[in-house]
């Protein structure tokens, strides 16, 4: 505390400028997000006016109530949902169990595997080749086609075997002496001490899948296993066409779509979308501060 005190002119200006410098980046991150949230909060005939900044002119739910009354939301948003969290959790298991076998010097392929691997982060079937796999292995129109392709990612067992590297290969060696087997160890070893690695791919994981809409439009846009991401595009579609295409629409719902701008439905799905994801990154922040801390002190 004394040396807060008697800090020198030069660490005073340095304080200062420092505080400046992260103000104007604090500005430039938050101010994005507020004009969304103000003109989604804005009443449609005065968005197209412009001018909107952080604050609405003319508070209205409007936009929200147009969203909210579209009969394939709640469907859309359970099936969002369930494939964040199952997408995720398979997601989780699969690369953090390749990247623990391709972590251990006593696999003999390791270095085959993970050439493979990264071959597949630079080349790619294409977009017909791999419609014709789902087709045939007869996952298009089901719930799989969300979770099944996508569950082993190149970029993820890569970031959770260098962690899992970074840890004293001893911790294995002590368990086995006590009789643990491969599973155990990476049950009840690795996986509490890949925390941070775990919660940064999971969020990788998460946001992809909640985001996530062309496989939507490719294998189910046509059942009932519609995402929300999905639906809502067809909600700004509708906005363009005066709501005559919304499904379940009445003429009440066509009144009310010709009432509100594409611009200002833009922004209201933007901020839909958006605050899920807000809500869950505070719970996953403190194992990045763990994991920065932990990468801080490895010699």
């Amino acid at each position: 505390m004394n040396r807060a005190f008697n800090a020198t002119r030069g660490e005073k200006t340095f304080d200062v400028i420092n505080i400046i410098i992260m103000l104007l980046l604090l500005s430039v991150t938050l101010y994005p997000f507020l004009n969304v949230l103000a003109i989604s909060l804005n009443d449609s005939s005065d968005t197209v006016r412009g001018g909107i900044q952080i604050w609405p002119r003319q508070f209205s739910l409007q936009n929200y109530k147009v969203i909210m009354n579209y009969s394939g939301l709640v469907q859309g948003l359970k099936v969002s949902a369930l494939r964040t969290v199952v997408g995720t959790l398979l997601g989780l298991i699969s690369a953090s169990m390749l990247a623990f076998t391709l972590s251990r010097p006593d696999f003999q392929a390791r270095r085959f595997v993970s050439v493979f691997l990264a071959l597949t982060m630079y080349f790619s079937g294409g977009l017909i080749p791999v419609y014709i796999l789902m087709r045939d292995l007869h996952m298009i129109g089901t719930f799989y086609v969300y979770v099944l392709p996508g569950m082993v990612g190149a970029f993820n067992v890569f970031v959770i075997r260098s962690f899992i590297d970074g840890l004293p290969y001893a911790l294995q060696e002590s368990a086995k002496l006590d009789g643990a087997n491969d599973f155990t160890i990476y049950w009840k070893v690795i996986l509490p001490l890949c925390k941070p690695a775990l919660a940064t791919i999971a969020l990788f994981l998460a946001v992809g899948q909640w985001n996530s809409w062309f496989d939507t439009y490719l294998y189910n846009g046509s059942t009932q296993w519609t995402t929300l991401q999905y639906e809502l595009m067809k909600v700004l579609q509708s906005t363009q066409q005066g709501g005559s295409s919304m499904r379940g629409g009445t003429n009440d719902m066509a009144d009310l779509m010709n009432q509100v701008s594409p611009e200002s439905i833009k922004m209201a799905i933007t901020m839909v979308v958006t605050v899920p994801i807000l809500v869950v990154y505070p719970f996953l922040q403190r194992y990045f501060v763990g994991g920065m801390t932990l990468g801080a002190v490895k010699s």
